[in-house]
């Protein structure tokens, strides 16, 4: 359990210092990505991992009929997301999918996956 509550704090420093990161609001398609982002840091228990779940599972699916990317940090926020519900396979794949689109993330990434960085 410290290690869950470890993870979800560091996510909450990280992610706002990559969305900095990034050149124009429109290269991604963001959705709800921000708002959950806040609600889960900002106010934890106000909805439930499975309500942000599927608002950002709608919007994974926009994005690809717009044929827009999503940002960085998505798909690791969804795994953690689907993590906290039991739905380890898909927490994997988003992981998985986080890793590929975004390669700087990809010791992160490993530490959700239990890979330990090499050396």
């Amino acid at each position: 359990m410290k290690s869950a509550r470890f993870v979800f704090r560091t996510l909450c420093l990280l992610v706002p210092v990559a969305l900095t990161g990034c050149k124009s609001p429109d290269m991604y398609y963001w959705g709800h990505y921000e708002s959950s982002v806040y609600a889960i840091c900002a106010k934890p228990g106000k909805a439930s991992p499975d309500e942000i779940a599927s608002q950002l599972e709608w919007d994974e699916h926009k994005a690809a009929s717009a044929n827009q990317p999503l940002p960085p940090g998505f798909h690791a926020q969804l795994g953690i997301l689907y993590a906290q519900i039991g739905r380890t396979d898909q927490a994997r794949r988003e992981y998985l999918l986080e890793k590929q689109n975004f390669p700087e993330s990809a010791v992160f990434m490993d530490a959700f996956l239990g890979n330990p960085p090499k050396k």
